[in-house]
């Protein structure tokens, strides 16, 4: 829920109220039912409300509380709030208000840096102290809530969206020669800190910041994901894990129900999000509410996997809807789709989930999602050719990138050449404790790293557009740090999600299970052609691509000539992954 942004200042100097104006003005589409400044002195909150719980004023922010000279603004949820709330009461804490703000806000002045440790849920914060003068900043354990910073001459600005922060004004939005690298190499996603732009940066997930007066900063993070396991859970039946994870996300769907609102389902018609209907129904929810979307197919290619869905809403007796987008609105929906990315994303089904959340959103404003499973349970195809190997780098790399260095050198022109980046945050991931099986090496990497980058950063980016909010179960973080103990090949078997299948065996039909991993498809931005390579031709061939100089015209013009050429291994457009980065640029005016 929500969007924050701030400015607190290191020089004396007083916050600025236009800039707070600007940052949250970029934000207002993800609070679309309320909003705040505050601003006193050095510090300057601002915040976009969404409402999800406590539905009064009372909880409105930025939430201040004079007693304990706290100010903060939050973005996310807690779903143990009322737990915390009870144990918060019972060492004297009162409260004004009935939601999940104040409890953080409690929370931090009772535990401190270690607050997050206590949270179930997603959640991005800022907490000032009045009377110590410091600033707190803190991501959730997974990064599924956003938060982006500007460290500029006496003063920080941050803010839930990266254009949010540009918007304050005196950033440095040239490209970062790095992240670019990550981005052409590692399927468009840029690490923690960086960001494509030089000026910008993200807080890393699992970290809490503490800012001095002065400026100076320190990180603390705050959990590890370990791959170890014990002799018991080395032999642990394959029974007895799925009885656990069985058990284990049952608690967490549960969990992502708390709210004020109704809550929904993004029904996809595969395994994932099915089972989200299918333990929820099981749980006794009634008329629960679930979305799919389909797309023309294109070059033979289907555009929707309604025959699943529609199986699974008739199974559970669901309130479905179905979303048919015609390839004229999909055209017409692209340069929004792009506009509203905190960073590029490369991913076709990012307008997928631009266009399901603005019809979502005239129903509900929660829904739980099916993202992570693939990550945390080994769903994808490069696990299997990682298990036993002797250079898990490399295998991992021919699997996952989309261009080698070397190709690369061949595709940027010779000023954007540098480091092989991409390969070093493999290899320096792969080096850290706690995860010996080359297996689990690339799982923690893309639970880590890839996921927070890519699927999660998509669905929050393209869902908050709209004043929609997305919870995902399969990242809730017991549940992850369960799977994290399960031996590989359990994970590893029944062509993947070995466990997971099972678990889902139990609970929907097995058709579902049974069939080729589905993707979200949108089949007209793989094969570019007709207005859609006209669209990346125009990006890639305007006055400010040609200013920027990122691509050799060779390498363009062949891309142009035959598209279909240039997919990668992971059957993506290389030449929209050019295309989409200029044209972002662009959307931003940068």
């Amino acid at each position: 829920m929500c969007g924050l942004c701030g400015e607190i200042t290191f020089d004396g100097a007083s916050a600025s109220t236009t800039a707070l104006e600007a940052m949250a003005a970029e934000l207002a589409p993800r609070g679309p039912d309320g909003d705040g400044i505050l601003r006193r002195g050095r510090i300057g909150l601002g915040h976009r409300r969404l409402k999800i719980i406590d539905l009064s004023d009372h909880a409105q922010q930025p939430m201040t509380d004079p007693k304990l000279g706290l100010d903060i603004v939050f973005n996310g949820c807690i779903y143990n709030y009322k737990e915390l709330r009870a144990e918060l009461e019972a060492k004297g804490y009162d409260f004004f208000s009935h939601g999940d703000t104040e409890v953080i806000l409690k929370a931090h002045h009772a535990w401190g840096e270690d607050a997050p440790k206590k949270f179930h849920g997603m959640f991005a914060y800022a907490v000032y102290e009045r009377d110590s003068g410091r600033l707190f900043l803190a991501r959730d354990r997974f990064g599924i809530k956003p938060l982006y910073y500007s460290d500029l001459p006496g003063r920080l600005r941050f803010a839930s969206t990266l254009p949010a922060v540009v918007a304050g004004g005196g950033v440095d939005t040239s490209i970062d020669l790095g992240a670019l690298n990550t981005y052409m190499s590692f399927h468009a996603v840029v690490p923690p800190p960086r960001t494509i732009l030089n000026g910008v940066r993200k807080l890393p997930p699992a970290t809490v910041r503490r800012y001095e007066p002065d400026g100076r900063f320190a990180d603390t993070m705050y959990w590890h994901l370990d791959f170890s396991r014990s002799v018991e859970e080395e032999e642990r039946s394959f029974e007895a894990w799925t009885d656990r994870v069985h058990e284990a996300l049952t608690l967490a769907v549960e969990r992502r129900m708390v709210a004020d609102v109704p809550v929904g389902v993004l029904l996809s018609g595969g395994v994932d999000s099915s089972l989200i209907v299918g333990l929820l129904a099981n749980m006794g929810q009634k008329g629960l509410k679930t979305f799919s979307i389909g797309f023309e197919e294109a070059k033979g290619e289907k555009g929707d996997e309604f025959t699943y869905s529609d199986m699974i809403a008739e199974h559970f007796g669901t309130d479905h809807r179905k979303i048919f987008v015609p390839s004229s609105e999909l055209m017409d929906a692209l340069p929004r789709t792009i506009a509203a990315q905190s960073e590029p994303m490369v991913s076709y089904d990012n307008v997928g989930f631009f266009l399901l959340s603005r019809e979502v959103a005239k129903h509900v404003k929660v829904v739980q999602s099916g993202q992570g499973a693939d990550e945390v349970f080994a769903g994808y195809h490069w696990y299997p050719k990682l298990e036993g190997s002797n250079q898990p780098i490399e295998d991992y790399a021919e699997a996952f990138f989309d261009r080698d260095h070397e190709k690369m050198s061949r595709h940027l022109e010779a000023r954007w050449h540098g480091a092989d980046e991409a390969r070093k945050v493999v290899s320096d991931h792969f080096a850290l404790p706690g995860a010996t099986d080359p297996v689990d090496k690339a799982l923690r990497l893309d639970t880590q790293i890839m996921l927070a980058d890519d699927p999660v950063k998509r669905v929050d980016n393209m869902t908050m557009a709209w004043g929609l909010e997305a919870r995902v179960p399969f990242l809730d973080h017991e549940l992850v740090e369960l799977a994290a103990r399960i031996p590989a090949r359990h994970k590893l078997a029944d062509g993947g999600k070995g466990v997971l299948k099972a678990v889902a065996r139990r609970v929907v039909p097995k058709e579902v299970i049974d069939r080729p991993k589905g993707y979200f498809p949108v089949p007209a931005l793989k094969y570019l052609d007709g207005p859609y390579l006209e669209m990346a031709r125009d990006a890639l061939t305007s006055q400010k691509a040609r200013e920027r100089g990122l691509f050799r015209g060779d390498y363009l013009n062949a891309m142009f000539d035959d598209p279909a050429a240039f997919i990668t291994p992971l059957r993506g457009s290389e030449l929209w992954q050019c295309a989409l980065l200029e044209l972002w640029m662009q959307a931003h005016d940068l």
